[in-house]
This record gives C-alpha cells, sequence and structure tokens, in this order.
C-alpha cells in the first residue's frame, strides 16, 4: 500500500503562484511514475503533469510553460510549482502514483501494479 498526501493548496489571485508538494510513504518502493492530475467542479479529472521514475516530464497543453513538475525520490515527495496562475486552473489537485508488481527484493520495470491517488488540494485562483 501507497499513502499520498497533498500540501500547499489554497486561494490565490490570478498571475500568482502556488507549489504543491505530495509525499509518498508505505510500499514506496515499487513506485514508478509519479502524476499530478486535477478535477474543476462540473468537469472530469484531466492530466496536468507526469513525471517518471528517472525525471522525464509531460504537461498538459494547457499548463506547458507555467507549471513544473519535479520529484525527489530520496524523500518521496513530487512537487508542483505553478506560476501564472489563470481562474482556470481552479480545481481540485490530486496526485496519482503508478507502481510496478513486486518481484523478490525488487521491482518488475514493466509489469503495472496499482495506482494510488491522494485525497486532493483544492486550489482557487480569484480573477
Amino acid at each position: 500500500q501507497v499513502q499520498l498526501v497533498e500540501s500547499g493548496g489554497g486561494l490565490v489571485q490570478a498571475g500568482g503562484s502556488v507549489r504543491l508538494s505530495c509525499e509518498a510513504s508505505g510500499d514506496t518502493i515499487c513506485i514508478s511514475a509519479m502524476g499530478w492530475y486535477r478535477q474543476a467542479p462540473g468537469k472530469e479529472r484531466e492530466l496536468v503533469a507526469r513525471i517518471t521514475s528517472s525525471g522525464k516530464t509531460n504537461y498538459a497543453d494547457s499548463v506547458k510553460g507555467r507549471f513544473t513538475g519535479s520529484r525527489d525520490n530520496a524523500k518521496n515527495t513530487m512537487y508542483l510549482q505553478m506560476n501564472s496562475l489563470k481562474p482556470e486552473d481552479t480545481a481540485v489537485y490530486y496526485c496519482n502514483a503508478e507502481t510496478t508488481l513486486p518481484s523478490g527484493s525488487g521491482c518488475y520495470a514493466l509489469r503495472k501494479g496499482m495506482d494510488y491517488w491522494g485525497k486532493g488540494t483544492l486550489v482557487t485562483v480569484s480573477s
């Protein structure tokens, strides 16, 4: 089991910045990619940024150039630096961890395990 706890959300004015954190605990050894997703009122959850274990990051087009995702694997923590925020960025932001199956004392590279989710943190951007 992996537990994910997000922090850093709140109310910010348009044009401002917020930094979100996601700390993973539990059976973290087999975490592969981690990602940030968001869900705005009345909308489906969408990918914001996904970071592989090697640090390669993919972003949604709507946040490219404004948001930066990063991971500190030693601390089992992922971050999302959000700059130039817009009212349309208002959403609950969720942390996601993808895992691979355990193999002896390690983990399979490609055999997918469970996905885990945090409870989310609300970011509200006022105009």
